[in-house]
């Protein structure tokens, strides 16, 4: 299954389907100028034939090919079923621009909106902002239309802007849509290509959710307000960030990930369809951007004025892990809410340790303890023999297998009870699972003391008390498996962009999958907790959806901005927001977090923004070299850099952050960079600027005051960055350039110096 934890970003090349080992899946990009027919579907019909001409002409060994996807909007182009000898034919064609092989991407979840300062009736959630007609297309593994956060009572009717349908098939009719689920499709040519068909005794070949990953995120950026706990736990009214917004799903993920020709196909027709924003909690390796075809698809819908969110991946704390890092994409990191779910570990000398689990039954008393070597460490199938483990609480190493994987494996031994202990790479990261058997996860710190009370003595025990909700935990904190920069794309971009809720989310579920998603667990629910930037991107998504509705004449650059330029980055007790990767207390960087949590009510009224255009993107793609081919794949067919372009730093895109590159061994490093700003607050203010400068780097603004008359005004300024004599900061180093009006705005950019 693709998302029993907090899903690792895992990337896999297709490979191709037992019918022929020498067939797979291509992108192939097409110049739309050099079309020979009234319509696309014929031309690409007809390239087709044409290389079918050329492969009874030549090639007997493979397969004919067979198209899969048209692609209308994101890209000129189609998805096609080709061998390689297909693909050298193809090359011959006029008007062919590039093929690019499939792959297979992975899917990366009461109170988060209240966490996020939302409050009923009140700012950004008053009764005016809500009521405008705002369209969330979710690409993801489905949704459970039934369920109560998709019901669309006292909702006005569909708006006429919309184009999109409800398509039937596997167990989902036209009648499962309605005024809040307004729109649902399910792709799947380019995964049935790669893998064989769809196994419809586990997974529904339409858009219903057999996975509960799609329903949990479409839930939590516009699920209805519903009354919601998982046995009893989190108990409260949970709703989606925009809660009133519409949905439209478009199914590209299935139980083996998701093929990327089916994600671009689902973005081409989401913009035909007409959303306003598109949340895709799913990726793969970072790639440069041309060769990322959610970078691709994403550039044609910000073209259309649709915001894009996408989730950083769950492949932290390793520095560089960050993906979906193209400048117009928000990338969203993960971090904690202020809740627990606190399960206490004491040990038999008396240590107390604090643990988290979703468990609910009684307590267990002190039992004795059991903890293997080489595969039974890990708590694998069959690692366990019942006659060293019956009715003994099992000490289980997180990783090879999922954590409630671990769980059954020590329920089947007759184990009465699971630790589940991180290794010192998973730092502190308490994950809150519905486990089948009483269990508690603990971070590295009491991992390690448990294993040095076991070699203490010969009768170790232990007992484990559930606690269940507790509020008011120190928040937020950065999650330990959240993706991190540097950007390895483009170091010249700080990524991600900000953090959001992404930890320990309760959000809808399908009542036919299990919390646990195991086979042998046969506990139904209607809301779960799920973990991973999964969770958090459509958190992000739901806000953009908000600030649209306050303010529908900004692009989605500005949209962004404003969530950058009023994140914070201290928790609620006015610390330094902390990384739990780490055994000991760690401030968190911009790598982690990028320009800090985003806080909905200061984004609504930013003061100044950072505008990018579609042409500023396309200047900037122009500075990376990129070639004629490349370009035509974002601005289309005949676009031509401007020569301004050749003096252009690829640091000068117009980024609400500053991500710094001094070379390790230059005696003179000096960096110099230009940024403009939209006012968009009150008449007549004056902003002042503040600096926190990074270690070892002098930093020098030019104005250092900016005086704005009327909103809409832009004006402009540079920023030297030079490093101290002697410096150099391993790692990375980091500082803050603030623009501030009296005590009313706080226009804030992250800055990350690297030596490389």
């Amino acid at each position: 299954m693709m998302c029993k934890t907090a899903m690792l970003m895992l990337i896999f090349i297709v490979t191709p389907s037992n019918a022929s080992m020498n067939m797979q899946t291509y992108i192939v990009h097409m110049d739309r100028t050099k079309m020979t027919t009234t319509t696309s579907d014929r031309w690409y019909e007809s390239v087709i034939e044409s290389v079918n001409e050329l492969f009874d002409q030549e090639d007997h060994e493979s397969e004919k090919p067979e198209l899969v996807h048209v692609y209308k909007t994101a890209i000129s182009g189609f998805a096609a079923k080709l061998s390689t000898k297909q693909v050298e034919s193809l090359k011959r064609l006029d008007g062919f621009i590039s093929a690019t092989p499939d792959e297979m991407l992975a899917l990366h979840t009461t109170y988060s909106p209240q966490f996020l300062g939302l409050e009923p009736g009140k700012g950004l959630w008053s009764g005016s902002n809500l009521e405008s007609d705002v369209i969330i297309g979710v690409v993801d593994s489905g949704i459970w239309p039934e369920h109560v956060s998709f019901n669309d009572i006292a909702m006005s009717p569909v708006p006429s802007k919309w184009k999109g349908e409800c398509e039937e098939g596997t167990k989902f009719s036209k009648s499962n849509c309605n005024k809040k689920l307004i729109g649902a499709r399910a792709f799947f040519e380019g995964y049935e290509a790669a893998v064989g068909k769809i196994n419809e005794t586990e997974d529904y070949r339409s858009a219903r959710d057999a996975e509960g990953h799609g329903t949990h995120t479409a839930s939590t950026a516009a699920g209805n307000l519903a009354h919601a706990s998982i046995f009893g736990l989190a108990k409260g009214l949970a709703g989606g960030v925009r809660y009133t917004s519409r949905i439209a799903v478009y199914k590209a993920c299935w139980s083996q990930g998701c093929a990327s020709s089916d994600i671009l196909a689902a973005i081409d027709q989401a913009i035909a369809d007409g959303v306003d924003v598109l949340s895709l909690s799913l990726g793969g390796s970072a790639k440069p951007y041309h060769s990322d075809l959610i970078a691709i698809g994403a550039f044609q819908a910000i073209k259309n004025g649709i915001s894009v969110s996408c989730s950083a991946g769950n492949s932290g704390p390793s520095s560089s892990t960050v993906s979906n890092t193209a400048p117009w994409i928000m990338t969203v990191g993960a971090s904690y809410l202020d809740r627990s779910f606190e399960a206490i570990v004491e040990l038999g000398d008396r240590q107390i340790f604090e643990g988290s689990s979703l468990y609910i039954g009684k307590a267990l008393k002190q039992l004795p303890l059991f903890y293997g070597d080489l595969r039974a460490a890990f708590c694998i199938d069959g690692s366990l023999k019942k006659n060293l483990v019956k009715g003994k609480i099992v000490i289980c190493q997180r990783g090879i297998t999922s954590r409630a994987e671990k769980g059954e494996v020590v329920k089947s031994a007759g184990g009465a009870g699971m630790l589940l202990i991180n290794s010192v790479n998973e730092g502190e990261e308490l994950f809150a699972d519905a486990h089948v058997l009483p269990a508690s996860a603990l971070g590295a710190i009491a991992g390690k003391a448990i294993k040095a009370y076991l070699n203490s003595t010969n009768k170790p025990t232990a007992s484990i008390t559930f606690k269940g909700t507790v509020y008011g935990k120190p928040a937020p904190l950065m999650a330990a498996f959240s993706s991190r920069g540097p950007n390895r794309v483009g170091l010249d971009l700080l990524k991600p962009d900000v953090t959001a809720p992404g930890m320990n989310i309760l959000a809808a579920w399908p009542p036919s999958t299990s919390p646990t998603q195991l086979k042998s667990d046969k506990r139904t629910v209607l809301f779960n907790i799920a973990s991973g930037t999964s969770m958090s991107c459509p958190h992000v998504s739901g806000l953009a959806a908000l600030l649209k509705s306050v303010h529908n004449d900004w692009s989605p650059a500005a949209i962004k901005s404003a969530l950058m330029t009023t994140a914070y980055v201290h928790d609620n007790s006015n610390r330094h927001i902390l990384d739990v990767a780490f055994s000991t207390p760690t401030n968190a960087t911009p790598f982690a977090y990028g320009s800090g949590h985003v806080d909905p009510q200061k984004a609504s009224n930013p003061g100044l923004i950072y505008d990018i255009t579609p042409q500023d993107y396309q200047n900037y793609l122009c500075t990376l070299n990129y070639s004629a081919s490349d370009m035509a794949l974002f601005a289309g067919d005949g676009f031509k850099c401007p020569k301004a372009s050749s003096t252009m730093e690829p640091g000068d895109l117009n980024y609400p952050t500053f991500a710094v590159n001094f070379k390790k061994n230059s005696k003179s490093n000096i960096v110099t960079l230009k940024r403009t700003v939209t006012h968009v607050g009150i008449p007549n203010v004056t902003y002042t600027v503040q600096m926190n400068e990074p270690d070892g780097v002098s930093v020098m603004v030019e104005p250092q005051v900016l005086r704005f008359k009327k909103p809409g005004e832009k004006l402009s300024y540079k920023v030297t960055f030079m490093q101290k004599k002697g410096f150099m900061v391993q790692g990375g180093s980091f500082g803050v350039l603030e623009w501030v009006y009296l005590n009313m705005y706080h226009v804030r950019s992250s800055i990350a110096v690297t030596w490389i």
